[in-house]
């Protein structure tokens, strides 16, 4: 039993896009009104990933999913439930009054195809019925759509795959992010005065298709930068090798960042990931990568 009193919003919320947008902003609105604290359960691995036995690539760590629904929306109490055997066998009643008990629900916010439960068995219309019965508030929201297309983690993952940021963007409602600590790598760029951050994927996050993109930068040490990152395995100068990193050269930055957290967001794909023939033409090409993020940022 808690004494926390919270307005909850169900769901996994993966890449925190303009579909969960509507059930976030409704959670804020209720909180503010009722006195509740604004609350997300969400859990730490997909739960596709168990009922299937394959693995769901996500479109965010966990940790960005949580610092995503902070920054955008305010909401500081993001609650991971472990997904394991015994969650995947709960019964969907099970479920509502672990909410209840546990966590205090009063409020409930989810979405009109949300399923929940042992074999999804727990629909919205059964959800909505047992809290009206109970005498807990709730809010069942319906799809959002972009483009005439609905909203999803599932289209936004094709979308990545493909390369197609911009789009991406469009249906996330904000830059794609990644949040990493800089790793060393090989440290040609600072030869070449082009210095770079390396960073890599977690485990399971999907990986945007190689190439470079436009990116804004945000070190642990503080400030706003622009960034040119390549996402893939630097062949230029890491030929055959399969280590797939995220790659920023921070525009206008001085310092070491050796070791600290960095989180680069997404903006657009400028061009595919290259092979120069030598590093003169490397350079040359960075000038111009840094050139299109100049521009892309001016507009």
């Amino acid at each position: 039993m808690t004494d926390k009193k919270r307005c909850i919003a169900l769901g996994f919320f993966d890449g925190v896009h303009i579909g969960h947008a509507a059930l976030l902003r409704r959670v804020v609105e209720v909180s503010k009104s009722r006195g509740l604290i604004p609350s997300v359960l969400t859990f730490d691995a997909h739960p596709r990933s168990l009922v299937t036995g394959r693995k769901t690539p996500l479109i965010c760590s966990p940790e960005d999913r949580a610092g995503l629904i902070s920054r955008l929306f305010g909401i500081d109490d993001v609650i991971f439930v472990h997904f394991d055997e015994d969650t995947l066998k709960m019964s969907w009643r099970e479920f509502l009054r672990y909410l209840l008990e546990d966590f205090g629900a009063r409020h409930l916010v989810f979405g009109r195809n949300f399923r929940f439960g042992y074999r999804g068995e727990g629909t919205a219309e059964l959800l909505a019925a047992e809290c009206a019965r109970l005498g807990i508030g709730f809010d069942v929201i319906s799809e959002v759509l972009e483009g005439g297309l609905v909203s999803s983690s599932t289209h936004i993952r094709e979308l990545l795959t493909d390369g197609n940021m911009r789009e991406a963007v469009k249906f996330l409602g904000h830059p794609y992010v990644l949040t990493d600590f800089v790793r060393f790598g090989f440290r040609l760029g600072r030869t070449i005065g082009t210095p770079t951050v390396n960073m890599r994927f977690s485990e399971n996050v999907l990986i945007p298709a190689f190439g470079v993109y436009c990116a804004r930068v945000y070190p642990d040490t503080g400030g706003e930068f622009f960034g040119v990152t390549n996402i893939g395995t630097r062949p230029t100068v890491a030929e055959n090798s399969d280590s797939v990193t995220a790659e920023t050269y921070i525009l206008d930055f001085r310092g070491n960042l050796y070791g600290h957290t960095v989180r680069i967001e997404l903006y657009e794909k400028t061009r595919g990931e290259q092979k120069f023939s030598d590093i003169t033409a490397l350079k040359e090409r960075i000038a111009l990568d840094v050139a299109a993020v100049r521009e892309y940022f001016g507009k």
